[in-house]
Protein backbone atom coordinates (compact mmCIF):
# COMPACT_ATOMS: atom_id res chain seq x y z
CA UNK A 1 0.00 0.00 0.00
CA UNK A 2 1.53 3.30 -1.09
CA UNK A 3 0.93 6.33 1.08
CA UNK A 4 0.23 9.67 -0.54
CA UNK A 5 3.17 12.00 0.18
CA UNK A 6 2.20 14.90 2.42
CA UNK A 7 2.88 18.45 1.22
CA UNK A 8 5.29 20.46 3.33
CA UNK A 9 3.51 22.80 5.74
CA UNK A 10 3.09 26.48 4.93
CA UNK A 11 4.29 29.03 7.49
CA UNK A 12 2.54 32.41 7.73
CA UNK A 13 3.75 35.29 9.93
CA UNK A 14 1.42 38.22 10.59
CA UNK A 15 1.51 41.36 12.65
CA UNK A 16 -1.61 43.35 13.43
CA UNK A 17 -0.90 46.39 15.53
CA UNK A 18 1.00 45.12 18.56
CA UNK A 19 -0.16 41.52 18.04
CA UNK A 20 2.19 39.20 16.19
CA UNK A 21 1.62 35.53 15.42
CA UNK A 22 2.91 32.68 13.30
CA UNK A 23 0.88 29.79 11.86
CA UNK A 24 2.16 26.58 10.35
CA UNK A 25 -0.34 24.28 8.65
CA UNK A 26 -0.95 22.13 5.60
CA UNK A 27 -1.93 24.05 2.41
CA UNK A 28 -5.56 22.89 2.64
CA UNK A 29 -5.83 24.06 6.26
CA UNK A 30 -3.96 27.38 6.22
CA UNK A 31 -6.88 29.56 5.05
CA UNK A 32 -9.15 28.23 7.80
CA UNK A 33 -6.44 28.80 10.43
CA UNK A 34 -5.74 32.37 9.24
CA UNK A 35 -9.46 33.21 9.14
CA UNK A 36 -9.98 31.90 12.69
CA UNK A 37 -7.08 33.92 14.06
CA UNK A 38 -8.10 37.08 12.21
CA UNK A 39 -11.65 36.68 13.52
CA UNK A 40 -10.38 36.29 17.07
CA UNK A 41 -8.03 39.28 16.76
CA UNK A 42 -10.78 41.43 15.24
CA UNK A 43 -13.21 40.48 18.02
CA UNK A 44 -10.56 41.21 20.65
CA UNK A 45 -9.77 44.59 19.12
CA UNK A 46 -13.48 45.48 19.03
CA UNK A 47 -14.08 44.45 22.63
CA UNK A 48 -10.97 46.15 24.02
CA UNK A 49 -11.16 49.89 24.33
CA UNK A 50 -7.90 51.42 23.27
CA UNK A 51 -7.21 54.97 24.35
CA UNK A 52 -5.45 57.12 21.83
CA UNK A 53 -2.20 58.36 23.33
CA UNK A 54 0.76 60.32 22.07
CA UNK A 55 2.63 57.00 21.92
CA UNK A 56 -0.06 55.34 19.83
CA UNK A 57 -1.74 57.84 17.50
CA UNK A 58 -3.92 56.92 14.56
CA UNK A 59 -6.65 54.40 13.85
CA UNK A 60 -6.88 50.92 15.29
CA UNK A 61 -5.32 48.17 13.18
CA UNK A 62 -7.68 46.22 10.95
CA UNK A 63 -7.41 42.44 10.69
CA UNK A 64 -8.84 41.47 7.32
CA UNK A 65 -7.83 39.07 4.58
CA UNK A 66 -7.02 40.20 1.06
CA UNK A 67 -9.91 38.12 -0.24
CA UNK A 68 -12.27 39.65 2.32
CA UNK A 69 -11.39 43.19 1.23
CA UNK A 70 -11.81 42.32 -2.46
CA UNK A 71 -15.16 40.70 -1.66
CA UNK A 72 -16.21 43.97 0.04
CA UNK A 73 -15.33 45.79 -3.18
CA UNK A 74 -17.63 43.37 -5.01
CA UNK A 75 -20.39 44.00 -2.44
CA UNK A 76 -20.02 47.73 -3.16
CA UNK A 77 -20.48 46.92 -6.91
CA UNK A 78 -16.94 48.19 -7.56
CA UNK A 79 -16.54 45.37 -10.09
CA UNK A 80 -19.61 46.43 -12.11
CA UNK A 81 -17.04 47.61 -14.69
CA UNK A 82 -14.11 45.25 -15.48
CA UNK A 83 -10.93 46.00 -13.50
CA UNK A 84 -7.34 44.90 -14.08
CA UNK A 85 -5.11 43.38 -11.40
CA UNK A 86 -3.27 46.70 -11.24
CA UNK A 87 -6.51 48.63 -10.67
CA UNK A 88 -7.54 46.24 -7.86
CA UNK A 89 -4.08 46.41 -6.25
CA UNK A 90 -4.11 50.23 -6.46
CA UNK A 91 -7.62 50.47 -4.96
CA UNK A 92 -6.64 48.24 -2.03
CA UNK A 93 -3.57 50.42 -1.39
CA UNK A 94 -5.72 53.57 -1.63
CA UNK A 95 -7.93 52.12 1.11
CA UNK A 96 -4.90 51.39 3.28
CA UNK A 97 -4.41 47.67 2.55
CA UNK A 98 -0.94 47.00 1.17
CA UNK A 99 -0.95 43.41 -0.05
CA UNK A 100 1.59 41.84 -2.38
CA UNK A 101 0.36 41.74 -6.00
CA UNK A 102 0.57 37.93 -6.01
CA UNK A 103 -1.72 37.78 -2.96
CA UNK A 104 -4.23 40.01 -4.78
CA UNK A 105 -3.97 37.85 -7.91
CA UNK A 106 -4.57 34.65 -5.91
CA UNK A 107 -7.57 36.18 -4.13
CA UNK A 108 -9.05 37.25 -7.48
CA UNK A 109 -8.60 33.72 -8.89
CA UNK A 110 -10.31 32.26 -5.78
CA UNK A 111 -13.28 34.62 -6.28
CA UNK A 112 -13.47 33.56 -9.95
CA UNK A 113 -13.53 29.90 -8.85
CA UNK A 114 -16.34 30.74 -6.39
CA UNK A 115 -18.40 32.32 -9.24
CA UNK A 116 -18.37 35.75 -7.62
CA UNK A 117 -16.15 37.35 -10.27
CA UNK A 118 -15.50 36.49 -13.88
CA UNK A 119 -12.24 36.83 -15.78
CA UNK A 120 -12.21 38.54 -19.18
CA UNK A 121 -9.36 38.69 -21.68
CA UNK A 122 -6.05 36.92 -22.15
CA UNK A 123 -3.40 35.79 -19.64
CA UNK A 124 -1.38 38.66 -18.13
CA UNK A 125 -4.08 41.07 -19.32
CA UNK A 126 -7.11 39.66 -17.51
CA UNK A 127 -9.80 41.95 -16.25
CA UNK A 128 -12.14 40.99 -13.44
CA UNK A 129 -15.83 41.84 -13.29
CA UNK A 130 -18.75 40.79 -11.12
CA UNK A 131 -20.26 37.57 -12.38
CA UNK A 132 -23.40 38.17 -10.39
CA UNK A 133 -24.54 41.24 -8.53
CA UNK A 134 -24.22 41.32 -4.75
CA UNK A 135 -27.44 40.26 -3.02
Amino acid sequence: MTEKPQNPPIRVKMKIGEIEFEIEAQPDQIQIAVDKILGTVTDRLKSTSFTQTAERPGPLPRAETCRGIIQKLWEESWFSEPKSLDEVHTELARRGFHYDRTAVAHALVDLVKDNILTRIGKPRRYQYAQKRPPS
